[in-house]
């Protein structure tokens, strides 16, 4: 008997392949045969995760640390997590509105399967990292993408806050510092978007707070609920230990919020991947609670290299490159280079036309505007050495230099 064509799922058609693992997997392979490539797609710390949380792991697995654990995380975990939340964002939770998950991508699906109910809308600022529009899909509601500008250095304005929200509106998500721009907001700016938030209290707020601690030139960073303490009661303020110490691998995320919301995301997870791996969960606690002097040190090498690669980036014939405030990632677009041709006589028409060409002619991988919401522009993620970034930005000057 024949396979029915319809097998997989409906909601399947709905949603796309990760595009920035797609770079970086492209860059794999050509580096596999034999191409001298330079990967600007990945949004991965180049650094090594620190001894001290390596050997809390070691020990863990030494003590015996190999048994399923509790379904949102290990206690020594989740105070660890309280302890980080009251001492970075003057925010207060209690075990129960605390959930640790594989990864800060588990705990945004967790929320978003655990809440939306089709016909829910869910506001994403754009550019946008690229999870948060399929994510919103596949749980069956509608995203509703708010146009951010270079002008304003791709925040969110209030007043366009306000026109996107309607009664259908269930969520906000927000992420400061932003993937893929670095976007990251004041107390001044956050709390004119908090403002509007307050004025419809059907909406909550989901904050991504994954790069916090990756600000620079002494900005302050703040949180939502941390903002406005009256909006705490409906925000899910998400974290993890991925970016801010090196830790993607480890695949640790974790959330505080509303003890409902938190219970109902626990319940989607017990019946889908259970427990985060125990090791890492373990590791996390040392991350958390040991020594922090590791976020100071990568900080300053990633603001050397931010500077670098925008100063660099701008001196290319048609880019146009905001400097941004936090996260590993710049934004520049590309306005000048739409409608040039390259030597062998393509048309670059849009962002996706110019990365492809980019690659293939300069070896260097980087991720299309249009994958983010916004064109034209490409995303470079300057986590990665800073010879690297200096040769690739060399060869993206003589790339832009080449076309007519």
């Amino acid at each position: 008997m024949a396979a029915r064509e319809d097998f997989l799922a409906a909601s399947l058609s709905r949603i796309k392949p990760s595009p920035t693992l797609a770079v970086t997997q492209k860059a794999r392979e050509l580096r596999a045969e034999g191409r001298d490539i330079i990967s600007l797609g990945a949004g991965e710390p180049d650094f090594d995760t620190p001894d001290n949380i390596k050997q809390a792991a070691i020990e863990a697995i030494r003590r015996g640390e190999t048994k399923y654990t509790a379904v949102d995380g290990i206690p020594e975990l989740k105070d660890a997590i309280i302890e980080k939340f009251r001492r970075d964002n003057d925010l207060t939770y209690t075990r129960p509105q605390i959930i640790v998950s594989t990864g800060g991508k588990q705990v945004l699906y967790n929320a978003l399967m655990a809440t939306i109910n089709p016909g829910d809308e869910v506001i994403i600022p754009a550019p946008y990292w690229v999870s948060y529009p399929d994510m919103v899909l596949l749980a069956g509601g509608t995203p509703v993408f708010v146009q951010t500008h270079i002008e304003d250095g791709y925040k969110l304005r209030p007043e366009a806050l306000e026109e996107a929200i309607t009664e259908k509106t269930k969520w906000l998500i927000f992420n400061s510092p932003s993937n893929p721009t670095g976007a990251a907001y004041s107390a001044e700016e956050m709390k004119a978007i908090t403002d509007v938030l307050l004025a419809h209290p059907h909406v909550w707020i989901m904050s991504d707070d994954m790069y916090e601690h990756l600000v620079y030139d002494d900005f302050r960073f703040v949180t939502p609920a941390q903002v406005e303490p009256a909006l705490y009661d409906r925000t899910l303020t998400v974290n993890g230990v991925s970016k801010a110490y090196a830790m993607t691998g480890w695949r640790i995320g974790y959330a505080g919020g509303p003890e409902k919301l938190v219970r109902a995301m626990a319940k989607l997870q017990s019946q889908s991947t259970s427990n985060p791996c125990s090791i890492s969960q373990w590791a996390a606690v040392e991350a958390l609670n040991g020594p922090q002097d590791f976020i100071d040190e990568a900080r300053k090498v990633y603001q050397e290299r931010r500077d670098l690669v925008v100063e660099m980036l701008n001196a290319a014939e048609g880019i146009t490159c905001h400097k941004p405030e936090g996260a590993f990632y710049v934004y520049p677009s590309i306005a000048g280079v739409i409608g040039k041709k390259t030597p062998d006589g393509k048309v670059i028409e849009t962002d996706e036309d110019f990365v492809t060409a980019l690659l293939e002619a300069e070896g260097v991988a980087a991720v299309h505007g249009a994958a983010f919401g916004t064109s034209p522009n490409f995303r470079v993620s300057y986590a990665t050495s800073t010879e690297a970034l200096k040769e690739a930005c060399t060869r993206i000057q003589r790339f832009c230099a080449s076309l007519r």
